[in-house]
């Protein structure tokens, strides 16, 4: 959520930025609902000080056994009450007004984010690994023959609809191990704090990471206004909600490895094969918050430790950065990492690590204390996957594909399978 009073000071600026997200000028509108509301305050406060003053000649008038000016008095006290209901009421219904504005406006993108309407204009920063040379036409993960009973669609609609998988035998236990690999790398190597978190929220932890309001139908509410989460980084970021921290107990470094639940409401079409994109899914998730100034360094720690699971499942990939069009609401500057699928013969998004400022922090009251004993400041955001765990199991069966059907994995799991390394050809685990 944006501050009103940068806005304020420079509106134009404002506006320009919303330009560049292709979003139409809101300065104006938001200056004169805040004007209407700063007026409604000092009516609201101006007539709050003449009741009280009311009030003591009263009190003083009656002490002194005047009746009658007493009585006078009353009525205008009265009158005053009746008069300060309102004026509140009116302040009320403008905060009202004003919060629904600024919580449907995006995140600003900072000045190195690349301008462009879509994907297309999106920047590679580098690419990572060797792409492996096939001496067959590599398959898609749902067409390898070791696989194709193993990762079941019919079932799983029967139970649940499309966009819904059931694994078995020893598919199951490679996405247990990613899982297991993954978030074992975060917390030993790059000493993120593991948490475990409810996968059910409340829609104020929602609104606080930006999923609600503008995006309510990508997501899954259940009765009562519980929510099922999309990502952890709802619950992960929310943990300081309405929180007050020392400085120098910043950043915190969280991760967690989750069940995601989406609608894929604007991905009707898209992806309606195999299990890239899907209803419930897993995900390792990274979150910090930070202080303002450290925010930069932290997405790039963040970006390295993204990377360092596919180097080591040695999974070819390349990272771009999103252009203003590609942006994601909360955020300022992304990053996607891309991992490479033979069997697509191309790049598909595997993580996204993104810097959002303290545009969350505001939506939840987030706040740390300077150490300089400052007023409490708001802190600063990030989030990134690390990773997918579905679409890491995708590129592993793809990139690990032979030409009788079995799948070499990666060296790295064997002590999460048993030292097993392959799945041979009839689905089962073998050294």
């Amino acid at each position: 959520m944006h501050d009103i009073r940068v806005i304020r000071d420079d509106p134009q600026t404002f506006d320009q930025q919303l330009k560049r997200l292709n979003y139409p000028p809101m300065a104006t509108k938001l200056i004169a609902v805040d004007a209407k509301r700063r007026r409604a305050i000092s009516e609201s406060e101006a007539a709050k000080q003449e009741r009280n003053a009311l009030s003591k000649q009263a009190g003083l008038a009656k002490s002194q056994g005047n009746e009658s000016e007493f009585g006078r008095l009353r009525d205008l006290v009265n009158e005053k009450k009746n008069l300060l209901t309102h004026l509140q009421g009116n302040v009320e219904r403008l905060e009202r007004e004003m919060r629904q504005l600024l919580l449907n406006i995006p995140n600003l993108p900072l000045p190195d984010v690349p301008e462009g309407d879509d994907e297309s204009s999106n920047v590679e920063c580098h690419q990572w690994g060797e792409r492996r040379s096939f001496k067959f036409k590599p398959l898609e993960h749902f067409q390898i023959e070791s696989i194709k009973s193993a990762m079941d669609f019919s079932t799983a609609a029967k139970l649940s609809g499309s966009r819904f998988v059931v694994l078995f035998d020893a598919l199951a236990r490679l996405h247990r191990a990613l899982s297991q690999f993954m978030i074992d790398t975060h917390v030993d190597k790059h000493h993120l704090e593991e948490v475990w978190t409810p996968v059910l929220v409340r829609g104020d932890a929602m609104l606080g990471t930006g999923q609600l309001p503008k995006f309510a139908t990508d997501s899954y509410r259940i009765a009562d206004d519980f929510w099922l989460i999309p990502t952890a980084e709802v619950t992960l970021t929310n943990l300081l909600r309405d929180t007050i921290v020392a400085e120098d107990q910043l950043p915190r470094r969280y991760c967690a490895h989750t069940q995601c639940f989406r609608s894929e409401a604007g991905a009707a079409g898209r992806d309606t094969t195999g299990m890239l994109r899907q209803h419930q899914f897993e995900k390792v998730e990274m979150v910090t918050l930070s202080t303002p100034e450290n925010s930069e360094s932290e997405q790039q720690r963040m970006l390295q430790c993204a990377e360092s699971i596919l180097q080591a499942l040695e999974l070819p990939y390349r990272t771009v950065q999103l252009c203003t069009g590609d942006l994601g609401f909360s955020a300022r500057r992304t990053y996607d990492i891309e991992v490479f699928l033979p069997g697509q013969d191309g790049f598909r998004e595997i993580s996204s690590v993104s810097t959002c400022g303290d545009f969350q922090a505001r939506r939840m009251n987030a706040r740390y204390r300077p150490l300089d004993g400052d007023s409490p400041q708001f802190l600063h955001t990030l989030n990134g996957s690390g990773l997918a765990v579905g679409r890491t199991v995708i590129a592993v069966l793809e990139n690990g594909q032979q030409k009788d059907g079995s799948v070499v994995l990666p060296k790295i799991l064997a002590p999460y399978l048993n030292d097993k390394t392959v799945i041979d050809r009839t689905g089962k685990l073998q050294d």
